[in-house]
């Protein structure tokens, strides 16, 4: 981590019955990221890695750039909040990741850590 940059990450997930079909093993998740910058720079979020672990066992990464089409700056302060979509074969899983960064007072990359947050469908044990 880059000296002077803190960066925190909160993660709500939540199930997608509408647009679910369990009887086709498609089960939809929404989870809405907020990435709040604690430090003293700007920081640009320029890529993001994320491990899908599905209650079967399947392990997918998924990695590109920046988060919904957009590689944001964020000022000292503020925050970044996004929604997107996970589609598992299950009612559970799990997902963790990083986001890469850039404190755009030195140009320095920095990894922010992603902790492991569950997805559950309904009937399933939190």
């Amino acid at each position: 981590m880059t000296e002077g940059v803190a960066v925190n990450v909160e993660v709500e997930p939540e199930f997608r019955p509408e647009e679910s079909a369990p009887e086709e093993e498609r089960y939809v998740f929404s989870y809405t990221v907020t990435v709040h910058n604690a430090s003293r720079h700007s920081i640009q979020l320029m890529a993001r890695h994320w491990t899908i672990t599905q209650g079967s066992g399947k392990v997918q990464d998924v990695r590109g750039k920046g988060v919904v089409g957009q590689q944001p700056v964020i000022a000292p302060g503020q925050h970044f909040r996004y929604t997107s979509r996970a589609i598992l074969d299950g009612p559970v899983g799990v997902m963790q990741g990083e986001y890469t960064c850039v404190d755009t007072a030195t140009q320095r990359p920095f990894e922010v850590p992603i902790a492991p947050f569950r997805l559950a469908g309904p009937n399933q044990v939190h």
